[in-house]
């Protein structure tokens, strides 16, 4: 047979093996279910989760690729971890947020550890902006602003904690808030860190973390680390994926929305607005009297705030399309004017740097902060590159950005550079999520992250359905003879459905809204009505998403919560602390997105339906990821409420049903009622 059977033969071996190590992990008797019994938990050998986890170990060890949509309650984090552990690879592990990569690291991979007993050397890497800055924090301390009292009593803290810190790592400060004004007094950037040439090198905190992480078995980062990675290879995990012989991504429905807002170019007023003020204050510290900092300075701000001018009397929080000279609805001449004006401003601020340059390293790391936003500045000037689209985001202040429309082509050269042949990759690409599409290939994934083009040989495609019996625990409620959307009293009867469910059940109702108007006037209207019913009314915006889902979880007194956009994914209150999901409509694209109009059209030109085949695979997939915050174990038992009449009156309605669980669907008051009473029953018998 040669060199090739030996291959092969070797290959089979290695599958064998490693599928069997998992296969007995799993097993009844296996080390998971031992450690469960030790540790006084109830372990359950489920299907899914070992054909799962039998399809990674495979891949692992073939050095092919798998996606894999998992539904909730599989277990999916185990059945990844154990093959990574057991294979004795080097692996990176990415997920979604920092709140989940926390969760992982600390408690499911040492847990899985643990259990198989094998021990790995474990490293947890995030971006800079999660690690204190010692230089920066010492800069603030000594400036003017640590002399306001709420600011100046949050760095004394942060001061006080540095002393003790381990890691640098700022989630693991009690009571720090991560909207605090503090925090980017005391983080780094890519643009005002100072490298080597900072005197806190050898001690910062980035620096060993990434240390640390180089000499790692398995290293877990999250998605925004591993994207600003292939947009600018700075982050830390360019030196490590080298040698990574798997990637394994948890959450992957987010990396094509993540890679490309990573991928894309930017600029904003504020980012040139903090570049002033940091050269601001090295001038005046390091080079006083050399160089009218104020006035090269003041140039640039008032350039900047022009550019802010020449937009007009645009809509708040828009999106412009920027298909011309300038976005729409915009002069075009005092647009570039604008322009031009800031690449002036910033061509003094090169001169000026230019006479002090080697004064101090912080001048030099300006200056190159400047060049690189001249740059960005001459790449709005020019034309918008093919295969991407450009916009204008309108706010208090601007961004502009010109973006792929996907990550498909970085993915086919950046990591499958071999996918026309029969050729495997150098490594393991691992996807999982429990939304990945809304058909049995999960094209909606594959086709925007470049992978439907592998062959079998290359990429597995596995579908596991979730082991909870919707049927049973859940229901579907559409209500009948409800406005559309599009009518002007939409709003408020979904504010009287919420107003029903959270009387009913005494709270433990969740509100989804797809825009942030339907939010704000929802949560007034329930604020306003269930004043009087010791109902506390939760909103989107008052404060953190964590703190609003402890004190929704807590139940210490009866709640309501109203969220948008984030909270449609990632809130896991599992038991009868939330018994009803409420979406106002169908999460369609929105009209009028610069992104979505691209995107639609390259489909149109594609000679296919823009509609068949973006606008309900979104909307399939947002609705699957808001279903999915209803039933999170075995014995929760909810209902779901569409406010849209549309997923039974249009044809369309049928597949977005389709790519939801199995449940039974009450059209009728009577049965909505029944629904809300049998609710109340299960919480009354849970709590007696």
């Amino acid at each position: 047979m040669g060199e090739g059977g030996e291959g092969v033969r070797c290959e089979n071996r290695l599958m064998t093996e490693l599928s069997k190590l998992t296969a007995q992990a799993f097993a009844p008797s296996g080390a998971l279910a031992l450690a469960a019994t030790n540790s006084q938990q109830n372990y359950q050998p489920r299907e899914g989760q070992q054909q799962m986890a039998k399809a990674i170990a495979d891949a692992i060890a073939l050095r092919s690729s798998v996606v894999v949509e998992a539904g909730t309650g599989v277990g999916k984090t185990f059945a990844y971890l154990v093959p990574a552990v057991l294979c004795g690879a080097r692996v990176v592990v990415s997920t979604a947020t920092k709140t989940l990569q926390d969760q992982l690291f600390s408690r499911d991979l040492p847990a899985v550890t643990e259990a198989l007993g094998i021990p790995v050397r474990t490293a947890l890497l995030k971006g800079r902006s999660s690690y204190l800055c010692l230089h920066r924090m010492d800069m603030a301390l000594h400036s003017g602003s640590s002399s306001e009292r709420i600011l100046g009593k949050a760095l004394s803290a942060i001061d006080r904690w540095s002393k003790t810190t381990l890691t640098g790592d700022l989630a693991e400060m009690v009571g720090l808030d991560e909207r605090s004004p503090a925090l980017p007094l005391v983080t780094s950037t890519r643009e005002n860190c100072l490298g080597s040439e900072c005197s806190k090198a050898k001690e910062c905190h980035v620096n060993l973390a990434r240390k640390e992480a180089l000499g790692a078995d398995i290293v877990v980062v999250n998605h925004h680390l591993f994207f600003a990675d292939m947009a600018v290879r700075e982050s830390g995990v360019a030196q490590i994926l080298p040698t990574a012989e798997v990637v394994i991504f948890d959450e992957a429905h987010q990396i094509n929305e993540i890679g490309v807002g990573f991928l894309a170019k930017q600029l904003s007023t504020p980012q040139i607005l903090d570049f002033c003020k940091d050269l601001l204050a090295a001038g005046l510290q390091h080079a006083r009297g050399l160089v009218d900092w104020s006035t090269v300075v003041q140039a640039l701000e008032y350039a900047t705030r022009d550019l802010r001018l020449a937009i007009g009397k645009q809509s708040y929080a828009a999106r412009l399309a920027w298909t011309s000279a300038a976005p729409e609805g915009v002069d075009a001449d005092m647009w570039l004017s604008g322009l031009q004006n800031v690449t002036a401003a910033l061509a003094q601020v090169d001169a000026g740097l230019g006479i002090v340059m080697e004064s101090n390293p912080e001048f030099t790391r300006l200056a190159e902060r400047g060049l690189e936003l001249s740059d960005l500045v001459q790449a709005f000037l020019d034309k918008a590159s093919v295969d991407s689209v450009r916009w204008l985001e309108v706010g208090a202040q601007l961004k502009l950005v010109e973006s792929p429309l996907d990550i498909a082509d970085v993915v086919k050269k950046q990591w499958f550079p071999e996918s026309d042949s029969e050729t495997v990759s150098q490594r393991s690409w691992i996807f999982t999520s429990a939304t990945l599409g809304s058909d049995d290939r999960l094209s909606w994934f594959l086709e925007g992250c470049g992978l439907q083009g592998l062959n079998e040989r290359q990429l597995a495609v596995l579908r596991v359905s979730s082991p909870f019996n919707y049927e049973v625990q859940s229901a579907l409620y559409v209500p009948s003879n409800f406005p559309k959307p599009s009518e002007p009293d939409h709003t408020a009867r979904v504010s009287d459905i919420a107003l029903e469910a959270a009387r009913g059940l005494g709270g433990r109702t969740l509100v989804l809204t797809t825009t942030l108007r339907a939010l704000r006037q929802i949560g007034e209207t329930l604020a306003e009505n269930l004043a009087g019913d010791d109902i506390s009314v939760l909103v989107q915006g008052q404060q953190s998403k964590r703190e609003l889902i402890e004190r929704f979880r807590a139940q210490d007194s009866a709640s309501v919560l109203v969220a948008s956009a984030s909270f449609w994914e990632g809130v896991d209150i599992a038991g009868d602390a939330l018994q009803c999901v409420i979406i106002d409509k169908l999460p369609f694209p929105p009209p009028g997105d610069p992104l979505v109009e691209a995107r639609s059209k390259r489909l149109e030109v594609q000679g296919r339906s823009s509609f068949n085949d973006y606008s309900i695979p979104e909307a399939a997939i947002a609705l699957k990821q808001g279903t999915g915050r209803l039933i999170r174990s075995e014995g929760d038992v909810g209902v779901l409420v569409v406010c849209d009449p549309r997923l039974v009156q249009m044809g369309y309605g049928r597949r977005l049903i389709a790519s939801l669980p199995t449940m039974p669907i009450l059209r009728t008051l009577d049965a909505w009622q029944q629904w809300l009473g049998l609710l109340r029953a299960t919480h009354a018998h849970a709590n007696s």
